[in-house]
């Protein structure tokens, strides 16, 4: 049987380039050059209204302004121009998941949808022109006497690409790499534009955490994963603003494995404290935490109650959201006989009538002696306080040979540690030479209350 080999010039690409708003991204112009391997055939291009204020930094970057754009043309009036020049093409672009996605969220806001295959000529550049230290159209166009004119407008920019895309072609492994982008399983058109595919693939199957860098090395996100590389892959697919914003600036990802969630949970933690990246803003905010403590009405009663933790000077336990507490709360009261108004669960009443806890004793009626509640509010305390002593935590090691842990002592959190099953370990102490020393905090603390509450 003979094997069909695909030319690559006899394929049918669309060029395309687009101009945006910037954050709200809607498009201002778009340029769209038919090519079919050897020569454009075709040209589509024009100003879009984008029906919103186009913002000062990105007219001083294109030149487009709110006047110049008044009577363009909206883009559902050239959506079908463009569907049409862009049928059975595959769509090409200077780092292409962005013009794409402004392009088919236009489709979207119209109600249709959008679907071509991609090429990006930042990864094919990468791929056949190995060795450029900036795959930017701009400083790519320099480095190979590319006539760049009318940069930042979108016909400009086309016909740039154009001519890089032509040269891209007349590689010699331009058929191989070509099919290879444009195979369905591959996951070239997918990883950033200026992520090395061996990088991505040098990343384990592994819990751990991992960390993504801009050009200059500097950490932009820290995440943590149960599988590394298949968690790295769905940020790629992600079609949110920030996911996309983010992918864009991402050269480079390290990672290290922990062997277990919890772990990786810790280590994602310190790892945000330490680098602060600026697409981690939401691990950033200050957790609110709430604390159970404990004092003596003018009764005699001890009573349980709850305030925020800054303002209890010695709380018993801490939790970090009124419903914890309130499930915390109910537990002591079932598990101790304990009254609900006496616990705080009911307020501005003579005597409890919880619609679940019924099994008060009566001290709320006079039916039981402050002395002997007090005993059992003195016990509730008691096993409260007792979770506050040294725990060690088994966890997964990294590999098969080897065991983590984590250390708790006074109910103060000390670090994580990897310990060799061969090595002999009989107490506690046996485990400091392997301690990872970790800094306490109320992330941390609400990563092991959840771990704790569970065992």
């Amino acid at each position: 049987m003979w094997a069909l080999k695909v030319q690559v010039p006899s394929m049918m690409y669309t060029i395309i380039d687009v101009e945006t708003t910037g954050q709200s991204n809607r498009m201002t112009e778009i340029s769209v050059f038919k090519y079919d391997g050897e020569t454009v055939i075709d040209e589509f291009t024009s100003l879009v209204n984008p029906e919103t204020y186009i913002p000062q930094h990105i007219t001083a970057l294109t030149g487009i302004d709110d006047h110049m754009v008044a009577d363009a043309p909206r883009f559902a009036d050239i959506a079908q121009d463009i569907l049409n020049i862009t049928e059975g093409t595959i769509f090409v672009a200077h780092n292409v998941n962005f013009d794409y996605k402004v392009i088919s969220g236009e489709f979207e806001r119209i109600g249709i949808e959008f679907t071509r295959k991609k090429l990006c000529t930042v990864r094919l550049s990468r791929k056949l022109l190995p060795g450029h230290r900036s795959y930017s159209l701009g400083k790519l166009c320099k480095a190979l006497n590319i006539d760049l004119q009318n940069r930042h407008r979108a016909r400009g920019d086309v016909q740039a690409t154009v001519i890089l895309f032509e040269l891209l072609l007349q590689q010699p492994e331009a058929t191989e790499v070509f099919k290879e982008f444009l195979n369905k399983n591959s996951k070239e058109a997918t990883l950033p534009p200026n992520l090395p595919k061996e990088t991505f693939e040098a990343l384990p199957d592994t819990a751990g955490i991992y960390y993504f860098k801009d050009k200059k090395g500097t950490v932009i996100y820290v995440g943590k994963a149960i599988n590394i590389k298949k968690r790295v892959l769905s940020h790629f697919y992600s079609k949110t603003k920030k996911a996309q914003d983010m992918v864009r600036e991402i050269r480079d990802i390290d990672f290290e494995n922990s062997g277990s969630e919890l772990i990786a949970l810790l280590m994602e933690d310190a790892a945000i404290k330490h680098h602060f990246p600026v697409y981690n803003k939401v691990a950033k905010r200050t957790i609110q935490s709430f604390a159970i403590f404990s004092y003596e009405d003018r009764n005699g009663i001890l009573h349980l109650a709850s305030n925020k933790a800054r303002l209890t000077p010695n709380p018993i336990i801490t939790l970090f959201n009124l419903r914890d507490v309130r499930t915390y709360m109910e537990k002591l009261c079932a598990q101790y006989n304990l009254c609900p108004k006496y616990c705080h669960l009911q307020e501005s009443v003579s005597e409890c009538s919880h619609y679940s806890i019924t099994n008060c004793k009566g001290v709320c009626r006079d039916e039981e002696s402050v002395e002997a509640y007090n005993n059992r509010v003195l016990e509730a305390i008691h096993a409260m306080s007792n979770q506050k002593e040294d725990v060690i935590m088994r966890e997964k090691g990294r590999h098969s040979n080897e065991e983590a842990f984590v250390m708790i002592k006074g109910g103060e959190y000390l670090g994580y540690g990897f310990v060799d099953k061969e090595e002999q370990i009989s107490h506690i102490d046996d485990l400091n030479a392997f301690l990872i020393p970790q800094k306490n905090s109320i992330d941390i603390q609400k990563i092991l209350r959840s771990r704790l509450m569970e065992i």
